[in-house]
């Protein structure tokens, strides 16, 4: 039996190389801001708890993934606690590539859609958009590098653990796999870092419900540039054995 395992099963047409995945100049665009901690609480599975009511928006140019390409992804992210252990709950993920989608979904079970996110310098402006086919549903602003920040915070950030609900059924449509689990990222090298003011505007759209978590407040936005590696995950709550 082949090594790669996933769909299709011909070795020869994969959709997706085997892990772990190493990108290089990975650059994210985080924009932290307030919301309803009552809506945050209602879309955990359990054990996670909400950190406060801070959610954070993302924006994420991905130039040069060894196996998969060149994209650009945005979501949102929860910050949580989990049996005392502080992250990330990742809820909502847009992309712009087949390959990313498929092995985000069947191996970890990232919230993966298709839709067309942007990051780019427009003039003196960090610049992030989210299109949901015609419809605009996120454009985010931020002052380009402005205001350089320790390569190690900006490490520890990124060094906490993504949690994610994986959810695949069966061919009888029912749950067949129901975990909870966690990735930490490797090989992490800050290649710049910086923290800014920033602006958020989300619009409501059927399937792109971004807005669900409404702004009450923007915190703040973080600008960051690095390598690292996405290795596997592990499974840390497994509903349906319970």
């Amino acid at each position: 039996m082949s090594s790669y395992f996933n769909m299709p099963y011909d070795r020869f047409n994969k959709s997706y190389p085997n892990g772990p995945f190493r990108f290089i100049n990975r650059e994210y665009f985080n924009i932290f801001y307030k919301t309803d901690k009552e809506k945050l609480t209602e879309i955990l599975p359990h054990p996670l708890k909400p950190i406060g009511d801070e959610i954070i928006f993302e924006f994420i140019k991905m130039p040069d993934s060894i196996g998969l390409g060149s994209y650009t992804e945005a979501g949102q992210v929860i910050p949580v606690s989990y049996n005392g252990v502080e992250g990330n709950f990742v809820t909502t993920m847009f992309l712009d590539a087949f390959s990313s989608i498929a092995a985000g979904r069947e191996i970890w079970g990232f919230p993966k859609k298709y839709a067309k996110p942007t990051l780019e310098v427009d003039v003196d402006t960090l610049l992030g958009t989210l299109h949901y086919g015609k419809v605009q549903v996120a454009t985010a602003t931020m002052g380009y590098k402005y205001q350089e920040i320790e390569h190690k915070k900006a490490r520890t950030a990124l060094q906490k653990p993504n949690f994610l609900l994986k959810v695949l059924p069966g061919v009888d449509g029912k749950a067949e796999i129901c975990q909870l689990v966690a990735l930490q990222l490797e090989q992490i090298e800050i290649l710049g870092a910086w923290a800014g003011p920033a602006t958020i505007e989300l619009h409501h759209h059927i399937h792109a419900p971004v807005a669900h978590f409404d702004v009450k407040k923007v915190i703040g936005a973080t600008h960051l540039i690095a390598n690292l590696t996405l290795p596997y995950g592990k499974v840390v709550e497994n509903y349906l054995k319970k």
